[in-house]
């Protein structure tokens, strides 16, 4: 599938010649309620991106006046649709086997070799807290507000919210956003870490997010691919482990072109230029 046949994306390239591409929840009629088309397209999306060696730095957000408003209803519903009751063990498994699949989708954005950044404006709740949970950067405007909003439709979040906000805001924090599904501002989730900087307006946001990707985007591209993949692994592993594996991952890595690139651009005092990935 290619950058243009989606029903609920859109990908669009920042400006001619950039390495950084926009990857946009494209349903704003629906506050880019995340569809059955969406979890289907969505990791199909980020291997096309993290497969083309024009990419570096993907920058995801939402089209309209909001980011997302979480799981479509419709998605909900057939999940519990047309389920005969009289085998408590196969209705079990399906459903399974269901959410491992919508899991599957948002998982995507860490398997996707180069680094997602998101930018949030208006709300992001439910579903939306476990992309953005995942992605490898976090920004929001002001008029952002958020909400890790399934306790209140009765459903234990389970696209990744829980495993993945304790590690950026604290178990503590994650336990009482989870437990009460409260609404809280862009400058809350600054303070508690969950994304980096609050711009004024959504349109500060795009141009600084777009100055950060390009400044990503200028970096070795073994460098950068290699710090998210080390990152990731880190997250589950003791220090000892890490500090094995990235031993190992630059045993493989280091010893590369760019390597000779970056230091030849310092000594020469100019910008590096580095081959594509």
């Amino acid at each position: 599938m290619d950058k243009g046949n989606y029903k609920s994306l859109k990908i669009v390239r920042t400006s001619s010649g950039s390495n950084v591409f926009n990857l946009i929840i494209n349903r704003p009629s629906h506050v880019n309620a995340l569809s059955a088309d969406f979890f289907i397209e969505f990791p199909q999306a980020l291997s096309f991106l993290d497969q083309n060696p024009d990419v570096a730095v993907v920058i995801l957000s939402g089209a309209g006046r909001h980011f997302c408003s979480g799981i479509d209803i419709q998605v909900l519903n057939s999940n519990f649709a047309d389920r005969p009751l009289s085998d408590r063990g196969r209705v079990g498994e399906k459903l399974r086997r269901d959410i491992k699949f919508l899991q599957d989708a948002i998982t995507a954005i860490e398997r996707c070799r180069k680094p997602v950044i998101v930018g949030v404006h208006g709300a992001c709740v439910g579903g939306a807290v476990d992309i953005i949970t995942a992605c490898d950067v976090r920004y929001c405007s002001k008029d952002a507000y958020f909400s890790v909003k399934e306790v209140d439709l009765a459903i234990t979040a389970d696209l990744g919210t829980l495993q993945r906000l304790p590690g950026i805001v604290g178990y503590g924090k994650a336990m009482e956003l989870a437990l009460t599904g409260r609404q809280f501002s862009g400058s809350e989730a600054k303070e508690m870490g969950l994304v980096s900087k609050v711009f004024d307006t959504k349109e500060a946001m795009e141009e600084g997010i777009k100055a950060i990707a390009e400044g990503i985007a200028a970096k070795s591209p073994l460098a950068v691919t290699g710090t998210k993949a080390v990152m990731l692994k880190s997250r589950d592993m003791s220090v000892e482990q890490g500090l094995d594996y990235v031993a190992t991952w630059n045993s493989g890595v280091l010893l590369s072109d760019d390597l000779k690139e970056a230091v030849m651009a310092h000594l020469q005092k100019r910008k590096p230029s580095f081959a594509k990935l």
